[in-house]
């Protein structure tokens, strides 16, 4: 622990120059889902700037195949960009809600498929210049087709792919979702064996 802790340290202390600390903060709105603040930050150099940022609760994407390996994905409409958005699974956590959970909750209700087994792959920040949210990339397997439990007012296709045609439509500009494009980074390390997953039995829901 002691190593631990000196390392923490020395990173901390290589890290100083780059930092900046609020010195003052208003909220901007407060809506049913977004937060958004501004603030003003003290710069490394002693100056003062603004800074607005969205406060998110956080979410997961599920990266999910089948046992003759093709991925489980979606055809969504997304409103700010609008257009249909090719996409692994994913869904925002509630309020005290697991990681785990609310992989398993959006798998289920988003494609109807349930796992046996999962794996948590690690974590990825999608707009670290605006916003605090994370999204939890896991993986799961052992795969059974059962009934969509769809949110009222969501509506989107299920349908899978080889994880060569993925790559294919990531490279042709097909997919351009941020956290789709990070998935398929680790389906192709996980496949090769370069990353290894730690796979654990579903939690009782």
């Amino acid at each position: 622990m002691m190593v631990a802790r000196g390392a923490d340290e020395k990173s901390a202390m290589a890290d100083a120059h780059l930092l900046e600390s609020r010195v003052g903060s208003e909220e901007i709105l407060k809506g049913h889902f977004l937060h958004v603040f501004r603030d003003t930050v003290r710069l490394p150099d002693g100056k003062h700037a603004t800074r607005e940022y969205v406060i998110h609760p956080g979410a997961v994407m599920v990266v999910a195949q089948l046992d003759d390996g093709r991925v489980v994905l979606e055809r969504q409409y997304r409103y700010p960009v609008q257009s249909v958005m090719l996409e692994f699974p994913a869904g925002k956590l509630d309020p005290g809600e697991a990681s785990l959970a609310c992989a398993q909750r959006e798998l289920l209700e988003e494609t109807g498929y349930t796992a046996r087994q999962w794996a948590r792959a690690g974590v990825l920040h999608p707009v670290i210049s605006y916003s605090t949210e994370f999204i939890d990339i896991w993986f799961a397997r052992g795969l059974t087709l059962g009934e969509r439990k769809l949110d009222a007012g969501e509506f989107l296709d299920v349908f899978t792919a080889t994880p060569t045609e993925l790559l294919d439509w990531c490279g042709n500009g097909r997919v351009t979702d941020a956290k789709t494009l990070t998935g398929v980074l680790w389906l192709q390390n996980v496949l090769s064996g370069a990353w290894a997953l730690d796979w654990q039995a579903a939690t009782p829901q």
